[in-house]
């Protein structure tokens, strides 16, 4: 099954002018930020092959995310590890997709989000969408450019502290990522909140 334009369609058909896809990556890593995405395509300009980031080789996910930066309105935003440990991963990631959608520079009237809930304090109307990534153009759009975005910095993360492996792992709790931890210990980019991370603290 291919994501569609058949949610924003029947949006667009209800009067919405602007509709969003919001999405967000990095609930799961043991560190760096929790990132969102929210994009307006084109119904003009929908790129060919958009698919869940998840689903994509690299290589075709990075020429979606030009296409997409190229032809759509899009914007991206992030909760940090210290929100992320004084709200909880949830409620961090809810903020980030809203923070996102805060960003746009065109307001959208209409929000897909990807899921079963929808952030507190959205301006627009807004509906859910179970494995949106999958399903809803906008929705695959938001997390091409979410994961890309993530996964550069985690890149640029691990340049700062060589040996986790977040260049290839994202951060996520991998054999070499935790093998990491155990030698040199933690970064300020690891979540405290985390049970690895939260167990490595207060062992003994």
């Amino acid at each position: 099954m291919l994501p569609d334009f058949s949610f924003e369609e029947a949006a667009i058909a209800r009067g919405h002018r602007a509709v969003a896809g919001v999405d967000e990556v990095g609930r799961g890593p043991l560190c760096g930020p929790v990132t969102a995405a929210a994009v307006i395509l084109d119904p003009a300009a929908l790129p060919a092959g958009l698919n869940d980031s998840k689903k994509l080789s690299e290589r075709r996910r990075l020429a979606l995310y030009e296409e997409i930066l190229a032809t759509a309105v899009v914007s991206v935003a992030h909760a940090s590890v210290e929100e992320i440990d004084r709200l909880n991963i949830l409620h961090a990631s809810m903020l980030a997709m809203r923070r996102a959608v805060e960003g746009l520079s065109v307001r959208a009237d209409h929000l897909l989000i990807d899921g079963n809930r929808i952030p507190d304090g959205l301006e627009a109307s807004a509906e859910a969408v179970v494995k949106g990534d999958a399903r809803a153009l906008s929705i695959a759009a938001a997390s091409v450019v979410a994961k890309t975005v993530r996964d550069r910095i985690m890149v640029d993360l691990a340049q700062q502290h060589p040996g986790y492996g977040w260049e290839r792992n994202a951060g996520y709790g991998t054999k070499q990522h935790l093998a990491a931890l155990e030698k040199l210990g933690l970064t300020p980019h690891h979540r405290r909140s985390f049970k690895p991370i939260h167990n490595i603290l207060y062992q003994g």
